[in-house]
């Protein structure tokens, strides 16, 4: 029962680190294009003799990418506030397989002082029974 529910808990924490890492792949993400919205808001630009329309147009486009940007950061925000949460599901349950090893190990390690004392009891009789 106990080797199942080790199974189970590392099983689980398993998927956890996989969720993680599906979440850590968005976060770099949305920072690759946060970066490129930064690069564009930057870089935009009108022609020297343009009228004073471009301007306008050029103004509403930058602040458009700024809400945009504003956007993925609160995107890129809520994403690590799940990845922590992430993180802290895996180490509880890295912890609970850890018990349950623990565990069986002390089982194991019972049985083999079961198997010793009853090999010995075994050869103890053997050495009576000979004399």
């Amino acid at each position: 029962m106990i080797n199942k529910l080790y199974k189970l808990k590392k099983m689980q924490a398993d998927q956890k680190i996989i969720q993680k890492n599906q979440i850590t792949h968005h976060i770099e993400l949305v920072d690759s294009e946060m970066l490129m919205i930064n690069n564009k808001i930057n870089t935009a630009g009108v022609t020297k003799y343009g009228a004073i329309s471009d301007f306008a147009i050029l103004t509403m486009h930058k602040n458009s990418m700024k809400l945009h940007l504003q956007k993925l950061s609160n995107k890129k925000n809520l994403l690590v506030i799940q990845e922590d949460k992430f993180i802290k599901e895996i180490l509880e349950l890295q912890k609970e397989s850890e018990q349950f090893s623990y565990i069986l190990d002390e089982e194991r390690k019972e049985l083999i002082k079961k198997i010793l004392l009853a090999e010995d009891e075994a050869a103890a009789e053997y050495m009576q029974s000979k004399y």
